[in-house]
């Protein structure tokens, strides 16, 4: 009998988090203070952070220990399994060898518990009351409403508002984890009240999220922010899902040629392809990886490389990025957690460097891609996790027109069992083909007063 499914035991869940920055060739230019202009320290994150992830943020140590209570929690889903697609090779008629790592096993169905655990037992190791967050489809939400759950704090979500309507079941998912969630853009605070003077039928974006949650963090001493992608800490709390899959791999007697994930911000991109990034810069060897985004949300594939906020009222730190501009206001596709204008610092960095690449995909390629996957696959996936099915699909292809074998990895983020709605769309021929043209990506960026870079 074939073995689809490769598993590891309790006893193989990583014990340290993989940080990139120790083997990075050139490491990324540090954020500024959006008054001064001056380099960001540890100091200017203290009102948002707890002082252990602002270490973690700012560390160049290879490996940074995962604490013990966190390696248990981590337990109730981890390690995750690998499964080997024979029949999507089946579907595709494909010499290609296809493998992903399914993150959907975790209580709120997603990869983001691997970060929101982490994050809540720090804020709760330095007695924060309340986190407050944004999110776009609900998974990082879900994630974080469940970790704070576990150490006894409040939490308020800021959700998308397009996501807010179009999911309802995500949000009664927060709220059963004893989350507060308001559609963003809203009326508590104001920047959402500034966004809806402005737009008064706004369907929102993550940056208007942040900018909410970030404002109503710095109001109050006992509450503090946590980010769902992005920064590095996030980035860095995920590489234990490629750690796992590199063990999987081993015991599978094979290794990718080529690691694909979806791209919003970088944390589902980052979780997989690190470790696997490690072996090429300190072995040698030469393992493709690929970020995939929506055509729709173009920053790595069309954007720009500056200086650019986090948010949209421009409240956070100048990062060095991959963006569309902080005021770009994506169309509202299902993929809500890919609706994100800029790029994580080090995933910026490493596409700069040519170390990584990127492929952007239209909303009904994605969808047709979801659909081949789950008659062939059995698992429903999310439409965020559509995107990297849809690159492994084209990377597949190009192997049978060439008659090569090649061994292809892909994160199955998550599942898409609150998504209906998405699909319904899709078989009733609703889904529409967003694609923004250079003169609308030219005229977001033009709004930018941000430092360009060299």
């Amino acid at each position: 009998m074939r073995t689809r499914k490769i598993t590891l035991s309790e006893q193989e869940i990583p014990d340290k988090w993989y940080n990139i920055l120790a083997d990075m060739p050139n490491k990324p230019l540090p954020p500024l203070h959006p008054g001064t202009g001056e380099p960001v320290g540890p100091e200017d994150l203290a009102p948002l952070f707890p002082m252990e992830l602002i270490k973690q943020e700012v560390s160049t140590d290879r490996w940074i220990d995962i604490p013990d209570e966190v390696r248990n929690i981590y337990s109730l889903w981890r390690p995750t399994p690998l499964y080997r697609a024979y029949g999507l090779e089946k579907a595709l008629d494909t010499p290609a060898k296809i493998y992903y790592k399914y993150e959907g096993v975790s209580p709120s169905g997603s990869h983001k518990p691997n970060t929101a655990v982490p994050q809540a037992y720090y804020n709760a190791k330095e007695g924060v009351k309340k986190i407050t967050t944004e999110t776009g489809a609900g998974q990082w939400g879900s994630a974080l409403s469940f970790a704070c759950k576990h150490f006894g704090m409040e939490c308020d979500v800021y959700m998308v508002k397009v996501s807010y309507d179009g999911k309802p079941y995500r949000k009664v998912m927060m709220n059963t984890w004893g989350a507060n969630v308001y559609a963003s853009p809203s009326n508590r605070t104001e920047a959402g009240r500034k966004i809806l003077a402005e737009h008064p039928d706004s369907p929102g974006s993550l940056g208007i999220a942040i900018s909410e949650a970030i404002e109503m963090a710095a109001g109050d001493p006992d509450t503090k922010y946590a980010l769902g992608s992005v920064l590095n800490h996030v980035k860095l709390h995920q590489t234990i899902i490629g750690q796992e899959a590199i063990l999987q791999m081993e015991k599978a007697g094979d290794m990718p040629d080529i690691v694909i994930a979806p791209f919003g911000g970088g944390s589902n991109f980052a979780g997989l392809s690190f470790p696997f990034l490690r072996l090429n810069l300190t072995e040698g060897r030469n393992i493709r990886c690929i970020a995939s985004e929506p055509a729709s949300c173009p920053k790595l594939t069309r954007g720009v490389f500056r200086y650019d906020f986090g948010d949209t009222i421009g409240m956070t730190p100048l990062l060095p990025m991959y963006t569309l501009g902080h005021n770009f206001v994506p169309e509202p596709i299902h993929a809500g957690g890919l609706r994100y204008h800029g790029a994580g610092v080090i995933v910026s960095q490493l596409l700069k460097d040519g170390l990584i690449e990127a492929r952007s995909h239209k909303n009904n390629e994605v969808f047709e891609a979801g659909v081949i996957f789950a008659r062939s696959e059995g698992i429903i996936p999310a439409p965020e996790a559509t995107h990297g099915i849809a690159t492994a699909i084209a990377e597949a292809k190009k192997c049978k027109e060439e008659g090569v074998s090649k061994t292809i990895l892909f994160n199955l983020c998550g599942h898409g069992n609150f998504d209906m709605k998405a699909y319904e769309d899709y078989f009733a021929g609703k889904i529409v083909d967003h694609e923004l043209t250079d003169a609308e990506i030219q005229a977001s960026i033009a709004e930018l007063t941000t430092p360009e870079i060299p």
